[in-house]
């Protein structure tokens, strides 16, 4: 086990580690939309490239997340194991929609030996999400 301090570093080191393995500009939190936005997720038991609807207004929501499932058979086309949840809950206790791509292999982010495959699971599958966001931006905008 780790001491909080110890995981905390190893958080950091993960990142910063991922940052300069692929020095990119991830499009993230940078949509134009609010409450929609791209996340890598990494902790002790799993992996994920999301993209969260979080807006405050739970009509928008609903509306953004509307809109990507009427493009869900062309999102699979390109991400075949995504998965759409429209009542995800935070480790918060917060409820947001999230569809989302998990990272299929064994993966701790406490576990350096697992690091690099999980890098590369992010930058194809954010790549892909990415493209997808880019190619239909215009019918998910409310």
């Amino acid at each position: 086990m780790f001491s909080k301090k110890e995981a905390a570093q190893l958080r950091i080191e993960f990142w910063t580690s991922f940052g300069k393995s692929f020095p990119r500009k991830w499009l993230l939190y940078n949509t134009k939309m609010k409450g929609f936005s791209f996340k890598f997720v990494a902790d002790r038991k799993k992996a994920l490239v999301c993209l969260d609807i979080e807006n405050p207004d739970e009509l928008v929501n609903l509306c953004y997340y509307d809109q990507l499932l009427s493009l869900k058979v062309l999102l699979e086309t390109e991400l075949p194991e995504v998965i759409f949840d429209d009542e995800y809950e935070l480790e918060s206790g917060k409820q947001i929609h999230r569809i989302y791509v998990p990272f299929q292999e064994k993966f701790s982010i406490h576990n350096k030996n697992t690091w690099r495959d999980c890098f590369e699971f992010y930058v194809a599958t954010m790549s892909k999400f990415e493209l997808f966001f880019h190619e239909y931006e215009d019918v998910i905008k409310l």
